[in-house]
Order: C-alpha cells, then structure tokens, then sequence
C-alpha cells in the first residue's frame, strides 16, 4: 500500500527532488484556488503542504475540502496547531520543534491533538522541526515563544538534526521562517545533509529557481515554497515541468 513517506523513502532512493507548494489558509483566497492549483499542477511540484502560525478554526477544513477538487497531489498538512487538523488531507507532519525548549511545542501540543488525530484515517509523520535564524522575527517565534538558532553556529544545527534522528523523526524540516529575508545556505543544508539518514526539508525565504536549485543541489530532499508564489504566481513560470 502506498503512502506518502514510503513515497519519500522512494524519491531519496532514487535521488529524485521533491518540491512542495505550501498553502496558508490564513493568507489565501479561496476563490483563488482554482487557478493557483492549475498554475501547482502545470509545475514540477510533488506535494501540497497546508498550514499557518495562525489559522482560524475551519479554515483549513474549507481550503482542504477546495484544493482536493482541482488536483491530485498528495495533501499534507502543516499544522501551527490543532484547530487545523483536518481528516480530509492525506498525512500530518507532526511537528516537534526540536530547536526550541519550550515544552508545549516539543511535546505539549502533540498530546492534547492525539484524541482528535484518534478519528482521522490521516498518515502521520513524525517531523523534527529546526528554525534557523532568518533575517527578522517570524510568526513561529512570536506563536511558539522560542528562539531560532542562529545561522553561523551550524554545529548546533547538524547536533539537534542528529538528535532528532536519534529519537526517532522520520523526517527532518530546516525552517528559515514564512517570509524569511534570505533562504537557509547552502553550508548549513550540506552539512546537515552529510551526517542525516533520514529525509531531509528545506523551507522559507526561497524565491527563484536558482535558489531552490541551491537547496536541492546542497542535499534538501524536498525543498517547500510558500510567501514567494504568494506574492508574486509568475514564479510557477520558472517552475513548469517542461522548464525544469
């Protein structure tokens, strides 16, 4: 039986680079869907991930219930918390946010949601979630009150990927934070990259084909673009399948 990890596993194998488009339902139009997930389709995108810092109750349901009409790429959920768990998406990464101390976010949250997961059919991923210093303060940090380790100190960020690894995360997500002012570099990915066995990701502050060909050519196994194709959909021209 087919799942979306095992789908993962298979693209690492083979050294096939995935690319995810991720969706804030918080920021984005409903009305809208339809034509920005023809402009998903038309690209080289592999999966849509869905989810906010904070995203009000329904919304990701509504947005869910929309995108699954118009495509059929793999829906993964991206929660900022449990209001936006949803059983019509396909899998959730569930997120410990592994760089910071704060507890609800490490463990807190992930047990007040596993009665509500109790009656979904949705795969669920466990995901060691690493925010690195960005440029400026992001949603994450104000919503999780934690601080991002910093760019420069890429041993603490290779340790706590590791570390992850160690307690069992199957996959593991290097964030710069929504609307990041430069994307995580090349050094850091790589040297993460060289002691990981797990899927590694790569999101925030990605906003040309050449920076997303950084990450992947630094070893990001799926890099995630959101704020860009927000803020400007003549992005997905660079990201057509028979561009690429």
């Amino acid at each position: 039986m087919s799942s979306v990890y095992k789908d993962i596993l298979d693209s690492k194998a083979k050294n096939e680079k995935l690319l995810a488009v991720l969706i804030d339902p918080d920021k984005f139009s409903l009305g809208n869907a339809s034509s920005f997930i023809e402009k998903v389709n038309q690209s080289i995108a592999t999966h849509v991930f869905i989810g906010g810092s904070i995203v009000s109750e329904g919304e990701t349901d509504e947005l869910v219930s929309k995108i699954k009409k118009h495509t059929n790429l793999p829906i993964v959920l991206f929660p900022g918390d449990i209001s936006q768990i949803t059983n019509k998406a396909d899998a959730l990464l569930f997120l410990s946010l592994i760089s910071g101390r704060n507890p609800d976010y490490l463990i807190g949250k992930h047990v007040e949601a596993v009665s509500k997961l109790k009656s979904t059919r949705l795969e669920i991923i466990s995901t060691g979630y690493i925010l690195i210093e960005s440029g400026k303060e992001t949603a994450i940090e104000k919503v999780t009150n934690t601080k991002p380790i910093a760019r420069k100190n890429i041993q603490k960020i290779v340790d706590s990927s590791i570390a992850g690894q160690h307690l069992g995360m199957k996959l593991m997500y290097l964030e710069a934070g929504s609307g990041a002012t430069e994307p995580i570099s090349v050094d850091i990915i790589n040297n993460v990259k060289q002691e990981l066995n797990i899927p590694l990701i790569v999101g925030g502050g990605i906003r040309s084909k050449a920076e997303l060909e950084n990450a992947f050519n630094a070893g990001a196994d799926i890099v995630v673009i959101g704020t860009a194709l927000e803020l400007d959909e003549s992005f997905f021209d660079a990201l057509k399948k028979d561009k690429i």
